[in-house]
């Protein structure tokens, strides 16, 4: 019979040889397939880009990210959502802010330019200030991202800091199916 010292020491020579195959230390779980992703509703502004739809966005990974930019927590996920734009948008997936704002400042359009700036973000920014979209959404929190896959089928969220790792394969694992 294992003792609990050496369960645990081979719980972490998995983790370790995980991380040392996949790069990383999450492992994709299998994603299920969820409900149809709702439409940008309501949106008032569209920053770095057209606009857009989740319809005219078929066949690409989709990363919802629902945010505003005086919440230290949304601020705190930006350098992830910064970089997964810049390492798999020429693979197929768009990455989308979809900024909410908490308060009525926020709702301020050369406000939301002027943090974009800031934070350097190059990815749209679709400015939601009736809540329409995350109404949409059934959104509660900030920050979170709703992941949709090339079929547009909401397959992954998460809400709030962390689990950046998961986050990644899952949208490594989206990026990998077939059409």
């Amino acid at each position: 019979m294992l003792n609990l010292n050496r369960l645990k020491t081979l719980a972490m020579t998995a983790a370790f040889a995980a991380t040392a195959v996949t790069g990383t230390a999450a492992i994709a779980e299998p994603l299920k397939t969820g409900p149809r992703a709702p439409e940008f509703t309501g949106i008032s502004t569209w920053l770095n880009s057209d606009p857009l739809t989740i319809q005219k966005l078929r066949g690409k990974v989709v990363l919802v990210d629902f945010w505003t930019y005086t919440c230290i927590n949304c601020i705190n996920t930006l350098p992830y959502v910064k970089s997964w734009n810049q390492k798999y948008k020429d693979q197929g997936l768009t990455v989308i802010g979809v900024h909410t704002p908490e308060y009525p400042f926020e709702r301020d359009t050369d406000n939301v330019k002027t943090a974009i700036k800031r934070f350097g973000i190059t990815y749209p920014v679709a400015q939601d200030n009736q809540y329409a979209t995350w109404s949409a959404y059934n959104n509660q929190y900030w920050p979170a991202f709703y992941l949709i896959d090339k079929k547009g089928q909401v397959v992954y969220t998460h809400f709030g800091e962390g689990d950046y790792a998961k986050t990644e394969a899952a949208i490594q694992a989206l990026l990998a199916q077939k059409d």
